[in-house]
């Protein structure tokens, strides 16, 4: 790569970051939130969310972990302590 390739390549990635503060990775907004802090916390889990508590549930050899009737909030808590005990963090 030539040095002016090199330059504008630095400078469309700065248009980008100008346009998007979120692909900034020194932006601290961009921070995971603790679930309990979530909006929409309280709302059914996702489809993705089920399927995955699901998953590690069953490598847990858990299936009592996995309750349908989880919310966000809890189903994100559930899922970080399934990753833990399975290795998967």
């Amino acid at each position: 790569m030539t040095a002016k390739t090199q330059e504008k390549s630095q400078d469309k990635t700065q248009e980008k970051q100008a346009e998007n503060p979120k692909v900034d990775p020194t932006d601290a907004s961009n921070r995971i939130k603790d679930p309990n802090e979530w909006t929409t916390g309280g709302e059914p889990m996702t489809g993705a969310q089920a399927s995955y508590l699901k998953t590690l549930s069953e490598q847990a050899k858990s299936p009592e972990a996995f309750d349908p009737d989880l919310d966000k909030a809890e189903a994100s808590k559930r899922i970080d302590a399934l990753r833990q005990e399975t290795g998967k963090a």
